[in-house]
């Protein structure tokens, strides 16, 4: 049992009861990679993804209507230490960078840049979610770790290209 949770109800709720953190948040991210990937085909579809909204993983799941987000919240109250603090980590910077596209987006690039912009962003936050997946699920190896703690190269990436 993990901070009292019995891992029977955290599996059934989809919480990884060794790590205490569900795959469900990256969902947040998932559904503005996809927005950033529909730009080039679907124009307006930047509409939505100036609408996305950073949330946290407890925000995410407050604001969820997922059935099981209280067992999902207590559980990563209770999380291990390192998969949450590596978890958070890396999601603020995935956020962050979510956050300087739609702020440059808003700042009225031309259609042309801005499908180029989305399409990099898409591309360099897709390694980003399956480590932070890699995470949730206990399967991270220290390299994934350390990697995931350092993706300022993928931003300087983007912001170089």
């Amino acid at each position: 049992m993990m901070g009292g949770l019995d891992s029977g109800l955290l599996t059934r709720s989809n919480v990884n009861p060794e790590t205490g953190l569900a795959t469900d948040y990256l969902n947040h991210f998932n559904e503005a990679i996809m927005l950033l990937e529909m730009m080039a085909m679907a124009p307006d579809c930047i509409e939505d993804f100036l609408d996305w909204k950073p949330m946290n993983y407890v925000e995410h799941f407050t604001e969820s209507s997922y059935t099981h987000r209280d067992v999902a919240i207590a559980a990563y109250d209770a999380a291990h230490p390192i998969a949450r603090i590596s978890l958070d980590q890396l999601t603020e910077r995935m956020t962050g960078v979510l956050v300087f596209t739609r702020d440059a987006m808003r700042a009225g690039l031309s259609p042309e840049t801005a499908v180029s912009l989305a399409e990099r962003v898409a591309a360099a936050l897709k390694p980003l979610v399956a480590r932070a997946g890699a995470i949730i699920n206990g399967t991270a190896t220290n390299d994934d770790e350390n990697a995931a703690l350092a993706p300022q190269a993928a931003v300087d990436a983007l912001m170089a290209g």
